[in-house]
């Protein structure tokens, strides 16, 4: 069944390439970029960075601004990409509520392969021994609605040129 989508959330656990993915998917579509890192409060990050994991308390103020900013966004009209982790269902429903008709892109990757790919990153406030924490918490988003689950295995650009693909098959009229 046909469904539009105004919004397009790139998800999965650290090291799945949801920024590389969205930047990409950004040049493909036009649609502006969203960063979720960027809405951190100060005491995550610093959490974070000393190897704590973020409890459902600490995610909360993150994720209504992320709610927030997609709001304005499709307010102004946008179409916008957000990459955010979105592990756990009440995350995505909390994002689902903020606007209609918004879209799970799920970049679905092994314990071992985000392990591999967040070692060699550079300069991010997430350290490795955190990805177990992601890990524990993840709710694949199993028979959700408007949901595409992709292998982040695959090339940056096959990954964008998927997802824009499913995006434009869902495109509002």
């Amino acid at each position: 069944m046909y469904q539009p989508i105004n919004a397009v959330v790139i998800m999965g656990v650290a090291g799945s390439g949801k920024s590389a993915v969205a930047r990409a998917l950004e040049v493909r579509s036009g649609a502006r970029l969203i960063e979720g890192d960027a809405f951190h409060p100060d005491r995550n990050i610093q959490k974070m960075s000393t190897g704590q994991p973020l409890t459902d308390k600490d995610r909360a103020s993150w994720l209504r601004a992320l709610e927030k900013r997609l709001q304005q966004a499709h307010a102004a009209g946008e179409h916008p990409i957000l990459t955010c982790s979105a592990l756990k269902r009440s995350y995505r429903e909390g994002l689902r509520h903020a606007i209609p008709a918004l879209g799970f892109a799920y970049l679905e990757l092994a314990p071992e392969a985000a392990r591999e790919r967040m070692a060699r990153r550079r300069g991010h406030f997430m350290p490795v021994s955190l990805l177990d924490s992601q890990f524990a918490d993840l709710e694949p988003p199993v028979d959700e609605p408007l949901t595409l689950v992709l292998d982040a295995t695959e090339s940056v650009e096959a990954l964008a040129k998927a997802i824009h693909q499913w995006w434009q098959q869902h495109a509002p009229a």
